[in-house]
């Protein structure tokens, strides 16, 4: 019933915008409904003048649809950074990411105040190999300023013909604005990357669409059947973005046996939805560790924060996204109208914690470069689901840990170009048996004047070509 109601609302919405004398119409009929409802009439009939002064006086023709079309994205974007409405070319796009091909340059995008942002660069794909990182700000598309639009239409001035280059404007803290230039490919990115670590294995999954978990069970078994006495495992999520809530419960299924593994919960706060994992630990009880990092969102996020929970895995890394919010996307008139995605609930591990804006803490702290520690240790640098002004707020009141030195980084020795330091870290803990048994090294220092000595250098490097590879991102196999 409470579909159909929201339903016929929507409906209804569509029929006052028709015109100003629809409008009077239907004020005429509000007046005799209960008094809470007044207000919204009122508001329709505004909306319904508005429109009608526009069609009749702005000084060029107008279309109407598109006008409609953006007025309901204003209204669903103003709630949080991830309701929006889309349009039926939108809603079958949608449906093609998450059937995990599509055609385009492979970046994860959202709105951050009228910019477009980069929240991660997918695996193999024409932007992960031009050096395009989380938190870069993309101001044109071939020339054509972007500022302004939806993350739906930015999307549409990046995509195009597979084979056609496309120029990309970046702007980075620090570094002057630069062109990418890319060209365009049929993103068809596999999720699951995996290789032997000498006797552990490494597992990187890269995005949660549909064939996430098929993916990740088999690249699990044909690490296990190439060396039968596999010691453990590090599970790579860095930069993650998510996308499907079936598929991260599926991933989590794969390391536990059985129970919780995240709950959503709505307005009422007696509607709780439990997802559980089915018994059967397709690693046998070997040791885990997660690697993830502030590009690790939303689905990643559950899987995470379960294992960690559960006492399944130990995370190392930084502190992830903090998208910890559900959107459901309701097709409207099947999908001819395009469909509505509103936030509907909550993400909540095991033990009860919220995902939203605090993110998941991993229990062993490490940069993966000293340039990302000076980033950790500056406000300035951050880029979480807290870094928006409209996220919404985490349901316990809690707030995401601030700006401060992260627990390691690499020394200076460390070469960074030809090694992953977190991931030698993981290594680490497996080796010793937990994080409290690794022995820790010394906390690095950040200050923004080192933060902005090592953007400078990295933007010199940028600027010599597109080619510099991400900071957080892990390198494929």
């Amino acid at each position: 019933m409470a579909f159909r109601m929201r339903r016929y609302l929507l409906i209804g919405v569509s029929a006052f915008v028709l015109g100003a004398g629809s409008m009077a119409y239907v004020s005429q009929r509000a007046s005799a409904t209960p008094q809470p409802h007044a207000q919204t009439y009122h508001m329709l009939e505004l909306f319904g003048n508005v429109l009608d002064t526009v069609e009749r006086q702005y000084v060029a023709p107008v279309d109407d649809k598109k006008l409609i079309e953006s007025s309901l994205k204003g209204m669903l974007t103003s709630l949080d950074p991830h309701s929006d409405y889309l349009t039926p070319e939108d809603y079958s796009e949608m449906q093609d990411q998450t059937r995990g091909e599509y055609g385009g340059l492979g970046i994860e995008i959202t709105s951050d105040d009228g910019a477009v942002k980069v929240i991660s660069p997918i695996d193999g794909t024409p932007a992960f190999k031009a050096g395009i990182k989380p938190g870069d700000y993309i101001t044109a598309v071939n020339g054509q300023t972007v500022l302004g639009l939806s993350v739906n239409d930015a999307v549409k001035q990046m995509r195009g013909k597979v084979g056609e280059a496309v120029t990309l404007t970046i702007a980075r803290e620090k570094v002057d604005p630069f062109d990418v230039k890319l060209v365009r490919e049929i993103i068809a990115p596999k999720s699951v990357t995996a290789r032997a670590e000498g006797d552990y294995g490494y597992v990187r999954l890269a995005s949660f669409n549909e064939k996430a978990t098929d993916e990740t069970k088999a690249a699990i078994a044909d690490l296990r059947a190439k060396n039968p006495s596999l010691k453990g495992l590090v599970f790579d999520l860095r930069s993650n973005p998510g996308g499907l809530l079936d598929q991260a419960v599926g991933v989590a299924d794969l390391f536990l046996n059985g129970g919780e593994v995240v709950s959503q919960r709505g307005r009422d706060p007696r509607s709780i939805e439990r997802y559980n994992a089915k018994a059967g630990d397709k690693l046998g009880g070997l040791p885990v560790v997660v690697l993830i990092n502030s590009g690790t969102a939303s689905a990643a996020e559950i899987v995470a924060g379960a294992l960690q929970d559960r006492h399944r895995a130990q995370l190392v890394g930084l502190t992830s996204f903090g998208k910890g919010s559900v959107q459901t996307v309701i097709p409207l008139r099947g999908g001819l109208d395009g469909a509505v995605k509103v936030t509907t609930a909550r993400y909540f591990t095991p033990s009860g914690r919220s995902i939203q804006r605090t993110g998941i803490e991993p229990d062993l702290e490490v940069a993966e470069s000293r340039e990302e520690a000076a980033q950790v240790a500056n406000k300035a640098f951050q880029f979480s689901e807290a870094s928006f002004k409209n996220a919404l707020t985490a349901d316990e009141g809690k707030s995401r840990v601030a700006p401060h030195s992260p627990a390691e980084a690499p020394p200076a020795e460390f070469d960074e170009k030809k090694g992953d330091f977190q991931l030698s870290r993981a290594l680490d803990v497996l080796k010793h048996g937990s994080v409290e048994a690794t022995p820790k090294l010394p906390k690095p220092t950040a200050t923004l004047a080192q933060a902005a000595i090592l953007r400078a250098a990295h933007g010199a490097t940028a600027k010599a070509g597109p080619t510099a590879p991400p900071v957080i991102a892990a390198k494929p196999n």
